[in-house]
């Protein structure tokens, strides 16, 4: 089965929960979107886990929503690829190309892995 348009949308939306501190730091939410075997590499380089994603107390986001260059690659019928540039103003703007593996469950949509590196 393809994705439909509500699915794309559910993920941009899902996607776009993770840079709205609202959300973000809305535990509940996070345990929601957040996959059990969850990772991450981070813009940085480190790896985080699920529970420390979740352990994250708070704090101010200043990305750019929409997010830019955002599109959904399906993997099969269940099983989605999010890219998109992420733009978060620090001192700078810090840009990053991200990726996302997305799966649906009986629980709805589920982030298993996420990726950002730098954009040169």
């Amino acid at each position: 089965m393809p994705l439909t348009p509500d699915d794309i949308e559910t993920l941009r939306r899902l996607e776009e929960s993770l840079w709205r501190a609202e959300t973000r730091f809305d535990r509940a939410h996070m345990e929601r979107v957040l996959a059990p075997g969850f990772f991450e590499f981070g813009r940085s380089g480190r790896r985080y886990d699920r529970a420390q994603i979740l352990a994250h107390s708070g704090g101010t986001i200043r990305a750019t929503l929409p997010l830019s260059r955002f599109a959904v690659h399906p993997i099969g019928a269940d099983a989605a690829l999010v890219t998109y540039v992420s733009e978060v103003a620090y001192d700078t703007v810090e840009r990053a190309n991200r990726s996302s593996l997305w799966l649906r469950t009986e629980k709805g949509w589920r982030l298993q892995f996420h990726q950002g590196t730098p954009v040169a």
